[in-house]
């Protein structure tokens, strides 16, 4: 009896663990989070986070950085994606972009919002953390260096985010970070 109990967790944990979602065909979309630019005039610096894709995201979430400065009518995506790097690019991605996209499929959470007086000062920051992150090549989902790792990198470089990840982001303390 205990045997067929144990083969028929193990059957749906392999059930479970495929999926018929294909992350080519899964949502980017914007999730309707961030204020729309164009009614926007103030300037906004978010933090996301959604489940990683596939079975990864039963227990890790991806995170990035979105903002726009005072007037701009579009927003600034900070993030580093690891496929990148298996065609010799650079994992870190810094690109005019739906700040809130589905991460492929997964809905994004906010983490942290920055708006109005005083913030484009906090995007100029993390512009220069994101170019001056010590990872650009480099990417490892576990233990890192990885898209959490670099928005901890932010985070570090930029104390005025006051940016506390959550324990679901595995790469955040990758070499000394918190």
């Amino acid at each position: 009896m205990r045997v067929r109990l144990a083969l028929l967790c193990v059957a749906l944990l392999l059930f479970s663990c495929s999926s018929n979602q294909d992350w080519r065909t899964a949502s980017r979309e914007s999730a309707g989070i961030a204020p729309d630019p164009a009614q926007t005039p103030e300037a906004v610096l978010h933090v996301y986070g959604a489940d990683a894709w596939g079975w990864r995201g039963w227990f890790a979430i991806h995170t990035w950085v979105a903002a726009k400065r005072t007037g701009e009518d579009s927003y600034t995506v900070y993030d580093v994606v690891g496929w990148r790097a298996s065609r010799g690019n650079p994992v870190v991605r810094i690109a005019k972009d739906a700040p809130d996209r589905y991460w492929y499929g997964a809905t994004p959470r906010l983490l942290k919002e920055l708006k109005g007086p005083g913030v484009d000062a906090v995007i100029d920051a993390v512009e220069r953390a994101a170019r001056n992150y010590p990872w650009p090549q480099e990417y490892k989902a576990f233990p890192g260096p990885n898209s959490n790792t670099f928005v901890a990198w932010i985070g570090q470089q930029v104390p005025q985010l006051e940016l506390d990840l959550p324990f679901s982001a595995i790469g955040k303390g990758y070499s000394g970070l918190n």
